[in-house]
């Protein structure tokens, strides 16, 4: 089965995030002050091919260990459809 994988990449809230930034500074320039905070991160999305969604979530899971996600500046999460 072919299996639509979502995988969301975002920077750990510990750390500086300079797009989020910037993107606050110019919606409080264009005058959109409700906005408290920004964080800008990646959305990726996989097809995969798996027995079960369970073993889809797996395999989507050493993906982003190994090439999506820095564990040392970024967290991801992953949702199977």
């Amino acid at each position: 089965m072919t299996f639509s994988v979502q995988v969301k990449v975002m920077p750990l809230k510990e750390l500086l995030d300079p797009q989020g930034k910037a993107v606050m500074s110019g919606l409080q320039s264009l005058g959109i002050r409700s906005v408290s905070d920004v964080r800008i991160g990646k959305s990726i999305a996989l097809q995969v091919e798996a027995g079960s969604a369970d073993e889809a979530r797996q395999i989507a899971e050493e993906a982003g260990k190994k090439l999506l996600a820095n564990p040392v500046m970024e967290y991801f999460e992953i949702a199977v459809n």
